[in-house]
């Protein structure tokens, strides 16, 4: 993909979250830039706090401009003021953040561990018809897929909150993880684990296979913010999940919306 405006993005928030961007980003209102790290000094091993981020992604820039020098260019709050917050659907979309009023806003790949997008189970008459169907995180031992951070300033936070509630206050939670892992990815080529790889022993579902080595540093979830839908949750078929991988958003409305039961949110999710 070419950089480009955000209003000419190839992939509506509608289609979201499949698929994801294809590469680091630093979303601005006027055009999406492409992103690379320069930097490979973290073991793999390292878990990495608030200002270790803050450290890492500044590695990251375009061919001729840091991604610091970008900030101060678009008149962004720098790094030192911004905080991880996990990116789930179409949030990371460059399209739907145009929509919400975003200002520059770096975006990069990370990889969820024991952790999957499901999908809320419930729907956004916003934008069209029927409406979005948000996603939100569940457990899922074993499991991993690619996801994405957003580095955002306190107000972009609290855009991303106000955004997503629609004025419903109380429907979507900031948290803070209490299980799981998120690890920066450079292999963009990830794929989650087959269908038929995720084994069901009629408590719990978990994936059978290993998972592939490790491409970026851990995050320590303590300093991630994440946004859950607290109201119904996410959709129960019988104790399984509705994956996001597994299950384009289309399918999910028509073939499993309002058919089944849904999982309390604080169920399906240990938090801090």
């Amino acid at each position: 993909m070419k950089d480009i405006s955000p209003r000419l993005w190839p992939y509506s928030p509608a289609n979201s979250p499949i698929p994801l961007p294809d590469r680091p980003l630093l979303f601005t209102p006027g055009t999406v830039i492409s992103l690379s790290s320069f930097s490979s000094n973290c073991s793999h091993d390292e878990t990495l706090n608030r200002e270790g981020v803050q450290t890492y992604v500044a590695g990251f820039g375009s061919e001729s401009t840091s991604l610091s020098d970008l900030l101060l260019a678009h008149d962004a709050p720098p790094l030192a003021e911004r905080k991880a917050v996990l990116l789930l659907g179409e949030l990371a979309n460059p399209y739907r953040l145009q929509d919400m009023g975003m200002g520059a806003l770096p975006l990069l790949p990370v990889r969820l561990e024991g952790l999957c997008r499901t999908w809320a189970d419930a729907l956004d008459p916003r934008e069209s018809y029927p409406g979005v169907h948000h996603v939100t995180l569940a457990r899922t031992p074993g499991w991993w897929e690619l996801a994405y951070i957003g580095m955002a300033s306190k107000d972009q936070l609290m855009l991303i909150k106000e955004w997503l509630e629609n004025g419903v206050r109380g429907s979507w939670r900031p948290v803070k993880l209490g299980e799981g892992n998120l690890r920066f990815e450079h292999d963009m080529a990830l794929q989650p684990p087959h269908e038929g790889d995720v084994q069901w022993d009629g408590t719990e579902e978990h994936v059978s296979i290993p998972i592939p080595e490790a491409t970026g540093p851990s995050l320590d979830l303590n300093d991630i913010m994440v946004l859950v839908h607290a109201r119904q949750g996410c959709y129960n078929h019988r104790g399984r999940l509705a994956r996001c991988a597994h299950i384009n958003q289309r399918s999910f409305h028509e073939n499993l919306f309002r058919k089944g039961s849904s999982h309390r949110w604080d169920a399906i999710l240990t938090l801090r």
